[in-house]
């Protein structure tokens, strides 16, 4: 007998998480590698979350705190809302899983850019929804075109906010005339994993239509500026009848204790964040004048990353780079994105990226 599969399920590709450091060091015959391939802080955590790691050990034989209560607490504290808008979860992944499982039903839709964060896709085709994908304008979210591709059957909207894996963003106005023009039936999902990394003045605040009683989600995380991509923490700002529905099918124990103290410890670390955000500053302008250099050119980003054309064969250039012991992402095509790193890491980018180009014709067209 053959083993059933839903279609939904058999046509999604698993996410590529990439080999580890240390294996592919090995098949490669390369040493100290660098990777500028996630998005992660190359600063490492707050030396306070570290403390609390340390101390949180000693707790680790016990259930976590099912309901993350001193981190709940400390994120409506710091968000000036109560206790029930905030959910936390096994990084913001898990809380977009959460809202599909909880808001769709088989065949209902989810609006989305054409070019951003794959766990949407993954996530909506996962609970058999149906992804109304919207291209990018100019590399950025087309508002407009998004609020005219909901229907009837549009439960869920996702803006991620700055986009990855472009690093654009959407400003304060174009966010009020898309709200004014999305139905209140209809849950508009902000995603902003790199809220702490934005410098433009016009970056809209989402919380604002929380505090409004609107259909909104804020998603933000650990995983960048904070540094604890690896213990898997990130929250939702909601509605507190949302935040109850997604509660009632939110697995127990879902956040675990180190990643539960580690957070809350880093979230009162403003020195920490400071000079991770300087740090990311001062080096993607030096990244994005190299790429200049180079003849490329990066698209602005409110991030902690830059995505740029090659003008190769990205597959080609993605594996050179590899065999120089640098690894960035290819996303599609000639596109890649690389992760702002520290001085040495960039320094080391821009060079073996200028070797591999050298060695490759510009793709034609």
């Amino acid at each position: 007998m053959l083993i059933r599969v839903h279609p939904d399920i058999a046509k999604l590709v698993p996410y590529s998480p990439g080999k580890p450091l240390d294996e592919l060091e090995r098949e490669l015959g390369i040493r100290g590698a660098v990777k500028l391939a996630s998005n992660e802080n190359p600063l490492g955590p707050s030396p306070r979350a570290l403390a609390a790691l340390e101390k949180g050990q000693e707790t680790v034989h016990l259930y976590p705190d099912g309901g993350a209560h001193h981190l709940t607490r400390a994120l409506a504290d710091r968000w000036k809302v109560s206790g029930d808008h905030v959910i936390v979860g096994n990084g913001s992944d898990e809380i977009i899983s959460l809202l599909v499982k909880t808001f769709m039903s088989p065949g209902e839709e989810a609006v989305m850019a054409d070019h951003t964060f794959v766990m949407y896709r993954l996530a909506v085709t996962g609970g058999h929804g149906v992804c109304v994908e919207v291209p990018l304008k100019d590399w950025r979210h087309d508002l407009p075109a998004m609020a005219r591709a909901v229907t009837g059957r549009t439960r869920l909207v996702f803006v991620c906010n700055p986009n990855n894996p472009t690093g654009t963003m959407v400003t304060r106005e174009e966010v009020r005339e898309f709200m004014a023009a999305v139905p209140d039936d209809v849950i508009v999902v902000f995603d902003e994993a790199y809220y702490e990394y934005v410098r433009d003045p016009h970056y809209p605040d989402s919380l604002d239509y929380v505090r409004q009683d609107r259909p909104v989600v804020a998603l933000r995380t650990f995983s960048k500026i904070y540094g604890l991509a690896g213990l898997r923490v990130g929250y939702g700002i909601t509605r507190p009848d949302l935040a109850g529905y997604l509660h009632r099918v939110r697995n127990p124990f879902n956040a675990n204790t180190l990643a539960q103290v580690a957070a809350k410890a880093a979230l009162d670390d403003e020195r920490h964040v400071a000079a991770s955000r300087a740090l990311n500053e001062a080096e993607m302008a030096l990244v994005d004048d190299g790429l200049r250099a180079l003849g490329l050119a990066p698209l602005p980003s409110q991030a902690n990353f830059l995505y740029f054309d090659s003008h190769r064969d990205g597959r080609v250039v993605f594996d050179r780079l590899l065999r120089e012991g640098v690894i960035v992402r290819h996303i599609a095509g000639s596109m890649l994105r690389v992760t702002i790193g520290r001085p040495e890491e960039n320094r080391r980018f821009l060079e073996a990226l200028g070797r591999v180009l050298e060695t490759l014709p510009p793709a034609e067209g």
